[in-house]
Formats: C-alpha cells, structure tokens, sequence
C-alpha cells in the first residue's frame, strides 16, 4: 500500500506519493499560491487548504475527493466593531488597540467524531472560531474573545498575536486546549462556554521579572497532545520544552537538552505517551541549527532522556528552520515529515 504526503508551501499545495522507492510529486494545486494551513480531516478524509493572498485577503477551500477537485467556502469574519489589544508594552500616551479583521487562518482542526461537522479555527489576530457545516459559515468563540486577559496578548512570531494550536481531547471532545503566542495556553471544558490560563510553571524569561510567570503572556511556540493519553501534552516554548502529565493542570521544564531546547515545533506520538520530536535551532537571537547540523531530538521516555537523530539530515553548512506547523507524524507514529523554510523537506 502506498503513502500519501500534502505539503504546503508558499507556491502551493504539494502532493507526493510513494510505493516502494522515492516520493514523487503528483499533482500540484493552487500553484503560485500561500498554502499555509493544511488539515486532512480524520473523520471522513475531507481536506481544507487556506491561502493566504496579501491584499486579496484569506481564503478557505474544500475538496471531498482527495484534492481532484475544490470549493471555496467561508472564511471566519470578526464581528463589528472587534479590537485587539497592544500587549503590555504600549506608551502609555499612544493607542492600546487596533481594529481586528482576518490576517491568517494559523490553525486548523476537527471536533470530535460525534461531531462530524465541526471544525475549530484559529487565527491571527488571535481570534478562535467554530463552524457546524463543514467550513461552510464560522461562528467566533465570544467567550475566549470576550475575556479581559485577551487584550494584554501581543505577537510572538508574528506581528500580532495568534491562535496556533488547538488541540480537542479525543476522549471528551468539548474538552479543548489552545496555543497562542503570546498568550499562553487556554483550556475550556465545556466546548467553549468557559476557559481557563493554565500556565503554572510555564516562564518566560523574555519578560521583566515581575511578569515572567504570568500565564497569559507565555510564548507557547507550538502546543501537542498525546491522543491516546490527552492528560499528556507537551509545549515547544520560546524559552524551551515544557511538559504536563495531569492536562496542563501544571507544566515542568525539561532542561539540558542537547544541543539546545529552543525551537518552534513538537509532535506528540499518537500512541505512545512517552514519545515526542523536537528539532531544535541555537537560540531566538540566532535561528539556525546547532553548528550548521539539522538533527531532530526524540523522547521515548517522557523527558528523562533525549536521542539525537541526524542520519540523512544536512550536517554541514545547514541554515534550515522548521517552523510550528512544518513537523508531522502519521497516525501509525513511524512515518515522520518535516519542512524547513529554506524549501527542504
């Protein structure tokens, strides 16, 4: 049986197949476009690109056939009216807000299986929305947007703050965690009628000493739950990796991490709660790999210990960046993909 792999990149939306030799390139859709959020919909293998089109604005398209063909459906809109916050670093005599219209789809997810239509949308200005048909309309999540804290978020990455992570418990599916940068990480239990910052033990070490423990302006570079054990979830955060046994009830640091823990992105292994993937750059002030070698770090035992995987990775002269969304694993948790900004994949 072959293997099917979608990569999307800033010229389109890639599909590679592969038998038993290399991966090959079998059809490209939106060419010349920014395909940057992808999502394969477990439930019914629905797929749904978003382009991201500068000043012709973001769009959302669907296909029910594995990509032979697309429809264009709705985008989330914010209401009239809506604002974002400056963060806490604002003048005091300049403004606190600015006005808040779609810049990017930064995440995109499916509710659970007794849901089929649901889907979960996270964007940039940090706005999460819900749509019950599929990506037809969108509905924003007023709780989340409503909350008083949402207005000391700021950008992290990006210029303004974002919703890049949405992670639904398979167990309990109206039990859903966010990741924003920078505003920590967002739980509700309740499918979005109420939400908590639960960032105990998270820390931001970017951030003056009286702020640097507060939850809700946490960097959360990219957030990942073990499916099969939801109460485990791991954070690549700006100031390295963080890891939560009891639902992100609480987090601990996991330090020493060879040859560095600063990174964008993580994969929890879908199976095996004790696993995860890193791939780790120098620092935020120099963004390559440690010593021009592309190497991914791997944990088979929650965080005791890490493996350094660079077999068949550049090791030398290498200035490649995997980003939050650039690192995969299928759902056997043996295949692993990963694409750098620089085009390697």
């Amino acid at each position: 049986m072959g293997h099917r792999l979608y990569v999307g990149t800033r010229k389109g939306l890639f599909t590679l197949e592969r038998e038993t030799g290399p991966w090959e390139i079998k059809d490209v859709d939106f060419l010349g476009e920014p395909a940057t959020m992808f999502l394969q919909d477990p439930r019914d293998g629905t797929l749904y690109t978003s382009l991201t089109l500068g000043h012709f604005g973001v769009k959302l398209h669907r296909s029910t056939d594995r990509g032979q063909t697309w429809h264009e459906c709705a985008v989330p809109v914010y209401p009239k009216g809506a604002e974002y916050g400056m963060g806490p670093f604002v003048p005091e005599d300049g403004p606190r807000t600015k006005p808040a219209s779609l810049t990017e789809i930064w995440a995109l997810e499916s509710g659970g299986h007794d849901e089929p239509n649901l889907l979960w949308a996270g964007t940039i200005p940090g706005g999460l929305f819900r749509s019950q048909d599929r990506g037809s309309s969108w509905q924003m999540v007023e709780s989340l947007w409503n909350r008083e804290e949402r207005m000391e978020w700021f950008g992290g990455g990006k210029e303004d703050p974002g919703i890049h992570s949405i992670c639904v418990d398979p167990k309990d599916n109206r039990h859903v965690a966010v990741g924003i940068s920078c505003g920590g990480v967002w739980v509700t239990p309740d499918g979005g009628d109420s939400w908590s910052c639960q960032g105990d033990g998270l820390k931001a070490t970017f951030m003056p000493p009286n702020l640097m423990y507060d939850p809700n302006i946490q960097d959360a570079h990219r957030l990942a739950q073990c499916p099969a054990n939801p109460d485990v979830m791991w954070i690549q955060h700006h100031n390295g990796i963080f890891h939560t046994n009891n639902g992100a009830k609480s987090w601990y640091q996991i330090e020493s991490v060879q040859p560095s823990t600063f990174g964008f992105s993580v994969c929890a292994h879908p199976s095996d709660d004790q696993t995860a993937w890193f791939v780790p750059e120098i620092s935020d002030e120099c963004r390559v790999p440690v010593d021009g070698q592309m190497v991914v770090t791997r944990t088979r035992n929650g965080g005791k210990t890490f493996d350094v995987l660079r077999d068949g990775l550049p090791q030398q002269n290498c200035y490649d960046i995997v980003f939050r969304h650039g690192l995969d694993v299928d759902s056997s948790g043996e295949r692993l993909a990963m694409g750098s900004s620089t085009g390697g994949l």
